[in-house]
């Protein structure tokens, strides 16, 4: 009758073939496979008629192509009267990408599927390694793995890659482990497992792709990092510290105490990075990371939201917003994706002038004032409302001057001095400065200049009461001139 039989071929070694897999291959008089690069196939019964899926590999265009037309076939071959025999490396139930679509293809055709077991990779893997698959041993495909940016798994726990079937594909591999693992981390190559030619390398990173040894026969295992660096146990933490029996005054914090701390841990990561110091700056940001993690435990426990919540929304929020990326918009300069974010926040508003203020709503109020006016400038630059070139702006200063220059009383002063400073932020904009970042670096200097004015008073036995302005304008010139 039509039906599908998935046969699991073990790891390699022939001798490693279930009775029930060794009972169904005897009896059939032929079987197809994924691949037949596979050394138990040298120990199928005699007289089984093979044919191999693995021209697919060499006429597709990816990966993806390959599983599509090898699920195709095999549901059409099921379709039979005798139906089909499958076989696969492996447990059909382990890293195996055709099987999950057989399944499901034959499951909206109707057709019966039958999984024999079979040993999986990972077992032999882990003898050859001398590791326990517990505590936590995460799984990943290589490829799957290499089209990514940054690795599926955190680092507190191990990892076991399957599939690593050559140096390019390894390559692609080390550049994503990279984005989360020090150059030097070691990892180990389990090649040809279970059989005769099994052997394990010991490698650091770096030397992954270089390994003379990687075959189709080529597993990869990731130990975890030396100390806790997963979000997950920070969210651990974290938890803990809100528990009953964790620290009193994390279990008194609410979201409106902690809004001071929110506040000063953001300055004081702009502050680490005005100085351009990234030993400071990795410190900071995970001062700034508790706050966002404390906010959300506290709204966990308050049922108002989770920390999967969170992430969940800004991660659509981001793959939305850049339909360039992830999606098949076209842009051709970075004016244009800001264009295009402005008409995609504009519909996820529905453009309802009540909710917020427009197109300027989202401005977070609580800016500082050169920061919140820029924020205004550009999102009113971006739906067209701006000057056609620099000239008209620094022509609108030079104005401005002249206002509070003509202003009548110390009201209309204030105002026209605003005006003025609305237009600055303006100018610095156009010249591609940000105003927040200027006048914090300008005041940066001229306090270590003053405390050096100060300090050359003090070596002439003076103090800066006794200097008359010019005597302090010669200092302060002094000062400079020897910067």
């Amino acid at each position: 009758m039509p039906s599908i039989t998935i046969v699991g071929l073990g790891p390699g070694n022939p001798q490693h073939l279930t009775r029930e897999a060794w009972d169904i291959l005897s009896k059939a008089r032929e079987v197809y496979l994924r691949t037949a690069r596979h050394p138990t196939v040298s120990g199928f019964p005699p007289g089984l008629v093979v044919h191999a899926f693995d021209d697919f590999y060499e006429t597709s265009e990816d990966f993806e192509q390959v599983y599509t037309r090898i699920t195709a076939r095999v549901l059409e071959l099921g379709a039979r009267p005798e139906g089909v025999i499958y076989a696969v490396p492996g447990h059909p139930s382990v890293a195996e990408a055709s099987v999950t679509l057989i399944r499901k293809g034959a499951a909206e055709r109707g057709l019966p599927v039958r999984l024999v077991a079979g040993l999986s990779f990972i077992e032999p893997v882990l003898e050859a390694l001398g590791v326990d698959a517990l505590p936590q041993l995460q799984l990943a495909d290589a490829l799957e793995l290499a089209a990514r940016h940054h690795p599926t798994f955190h680092p507190d726990a191990p990892a076991l890659i399957a599939q690593l079937y050559s140096a390019t594909l390894a390559s692609d591999v080390k550049l994503t482990l990279m984005n989360q693992y020090p150059d030097e981390h070691p990892i180990r190559l389990i090649h040809a497992v279970s059989t005769s030619d099994e052997q394990v390398e010991t490698l650091p990173l770096y030397e992954l792709d270089r390994s003379p040894y990687i075959a189709h026969l080529t597993a990869l295992y990731v130990p975890p990092l030396p100390r806790p660096s997963s979000f997950e146990a920070f969210q651990e933490i974290v938890a803990h510290l809100r528990a009953p029996e964790g620290c009193p005054w994390d279990r008194e914090q609410t979201h409106l105490s902690l809004r001071r701390y929110l506040l000063e841990e953001a300055y004081e990561v702009l502050h680490a990075l005005d100085a351009e110091d990234m030993n400071a700056l990795r410190g900071e940001l995970g001062d700034l990371l508790l706050q966002v993690v404390l906010h959300a435990q506290i709204a966990t426990e308050e049922g108002a939201f989770t920390m999967a919540d969170v992430l969940a929304e800004i991660q659509e929020k981001m793959i939305r917003r850049h339909p360039h990326v992830f999606g098949n918009v076209h842009v051709a300069s970075a004016g244009e994706v800001m264009r295009n974010w402005e008409q995609i926040k504009a519909e996820e508003r529905g453009d309802k002038p009540s909710e917020g203020n427009g197109v300027l709503g989202e401005a977070p109020p609580g800016l500082p004032a050169l920061a919140q006016a820029e924020t205004y400038q550009k999102r009113a630059a971006r739906v067209g409302f701006d000057w056609p070139d620099v000239a008209g702006v620094r022509a609108k200063v030079m104005e401005e001057m002249a206002e509070v220059e003509a202003a009548a009383n110390d009201g209309e002063r204030a105002k026209e001095v605003g005006d003025l400073l609305f237009a600055v932020v303006n100018w610095a904009r156009w010249l591609k400065v940000e105003p927040e970042t200027a006048l914090r670096e300008a005041n940066a200097r001229f306090a270590a200049r003053f405390q050096k004015v100060e300090a050359a008073a003090r070596a002439q036995g003076r103090s800066l009461t006794s200097m008359t302005p010019a005597e302090l304008d010669a200092l302060w010139e002094q000062v400079k001139a020897g910067e």
